[in-house]
């Protein structure tokens, strides 16, 4: 129990719960509509202060919260893993990553320049003179959701005040508590009051008005991929930037390095139950190593010590919520019902699932194609690169990818090949650093994260030519 969330009026808060047992966690207010538009009425309000905001200050204030962040490592931690679907060893790396991100956009902040242009390049503007500079948009929605409730939370917040906007942070609905304690960190340095607010409710009941008012410049949002449309309908003219998923795949070539593909594969498969935009979904197996690579990869499976989140010992934790679990349970149901094997794993009880190994997947079954969002890894067999390369590309999405291989030429080849927005050449699609440029193409959203990238979505660039006199 936190009592710091508990001083609430139960009839206008959200209980948040454990997923594992359903114990109470915290509470914390349930916004309404005019609550929403009140919120952007603050952020219009200070937009033009935070536009204004020294770069020393945007940079003090991020530098305050990943240091704060830091010293209180564990406390963010385990509310992670109460309210959450990670382990407490999952749930530390991830405040860890947190503060990597509070830091490197601290570092951003110093970097939002633009650059002098030649425009003497075009005849008749000799005398001309000019540059242009990044300007902040203005109001940014981030909507943020249950898998990293607090580095996704920081990959919006820290490239949003780094490049000088106002912020609406909209967390999930049912692990709002950490990104609350982050926002309340930001309240405890020079930050003007209204630049960053954390709005907690619905989805359904508030998430409409936030991302379709005009004055909103820019609507930033992870998640699953039929709100993320609904979001686009519904936005207007403005900025958006999606992150909506995947059905990552991992090519295993007969020359790889067997013991780091598997190792890299069963993290991948495994890591938070599954719940991960970057799960190990499908993985390619060359012919004269699948048997060997199968074996090995099922035994691991099967050895992933599943249950108490908040025990060291513990590899993997439950599902989100029991619908969640269901849905995996249907999608693995349907595959068996199309003549898959199930080679370990494939029982639910009540929000935990088993880690999931299925085999003879034929085309045609829905966890093929879509996002399984849950702790099932498919073992596919393929003879020729550019076949394993066609099956890969065969779905709606394309986020991250990995390859297995020794040869470099191999490596590029199909590196170029994968639809894709990254490509892991000897890891798995699971691997990413905060700096690096992160999204994904077709079904998988829009723009680009990564602190950089993110500063730069976050920002117009705007240009200024000066007609000087001809010098004497």
């Amino acid at each position: 129990m936190f009592p710091l969330f508990n001083e609430l009026d139960k009839n206008t808060s959200i209980m948040v719960v454990d997923p594992q047992d359903g114990s109470h966690v915290g509470m914390v207010h349930c916004a309404n509509e005019a609550e929403a538009i009140e919120a952007i009425d603050i952020a219009e309000k200070t937009a033009l202060e935070a536009k204004n905001l020294p770069v020393h200050t945007r940079m003090s204030v991020l530098r305050q919260v990943s240091e704060a962040l830091l010293s209180q490592k564990e406390i963010f931690a385990q509310v992670i893993a109460r309210e959450g679907i990670k382990t407490i060893n999952e749930a530390r790396k991830e405040v860890v990553r947190c503060v990597e991100t509070l830091r490197i956009s601290a570092e951003e902040a110093r970097r939002f320049t633009g650059e002098t242009i030649a425009f003497d390049q075009m005849p008749g503007s000799e005398n001309k003179f000019g540059y242009f500079k990044r300007n902040p948009l203005g109001i940014i929605v981030a909507i943020t959701p249950f898998n990293d409730p607090l580095n996704l939370v920081a990959h919006k917040i820290g490239p949003a005040i780094a490049a000088g906007n106002t912020v609406i942070l909209k967390p999930h609905s049912e692990t709002p508590l950490v990104a609350k304690m982050l926002v309340d960190l930001f309240d405890k340095t020079e930050l003007p009051k209204g630049i960053l607010q954390i709005v907690t409710g619905k989805g359904a009941v508030i998430g409409d008005v936030l991302v379709s008012d005009p004055r909103v410049r820019m609507v930033s949002f992870t998640g699953g991929k039929p709100v993320g449309e609904n979001i686009i309908k519904k936005a207007g003219m403005k900025k958006i930037a999606m992150e909506l998923g995947s059905n990552c795949p991992a090519l295993v070539l007969s020359d790889a390095n067997i013991e780091l593909a598997l190792e890299s594969t069963v993290s991948g498969g495994f890591w938070a139950a599954g719940q991960n935009c970057l799960h190990v979904q499908r993985i390619y197996i060359q012919n004269d190593i699948y048997e060997e690579f199968a074996k090995s990869f099922i035994e691991r499976a099967k050895n992933i010590r599943m249950g108490d989140k908040l025990k060291e010992e513990t590899d993997m934790g439950p599902m989100i919520n029991q619908k969640a679990a269901e849905k995996v349970e249907r999608l693995v149901a349907d595959a068996l019902s199309k003549g898959a094997i199930l080679s370990c794993g494939g029982e639910r009880e009540g929000t935990f699932y088993q880690p999931t190994v299925l085999e003879n997947v034929s085309n045609d079954c829905l966890i093929a194609k879509e996002e399984v969002f849950g702790p099932v890894v498919i073992l596919f067999r393929f003879n020729d690169v550019k076949d394993a390369v066609e099956m890969a590309n065969d779905v709606d999405y394309g986020l991250q990818a990995g390859i297995f291989t020794q040869n470099l030429d191999t490596a590029f080849t199909v590196a170029d090949a994968l639809e894709c927005g990254g490509v892991m050449i000897n890891e798995s699609s699971d691997y990413r650093i905060d700096a690096m440029p992160f999204g994904g193409v077709k079904g998988s959203g829009l723009g680009r994260e990564g602190v950089m990238s993110a500063v730069h979505e976050m920002s117009e660039a705007k240009t200024y030519c000066f007609n000087i006199s001809k010098p004497v």
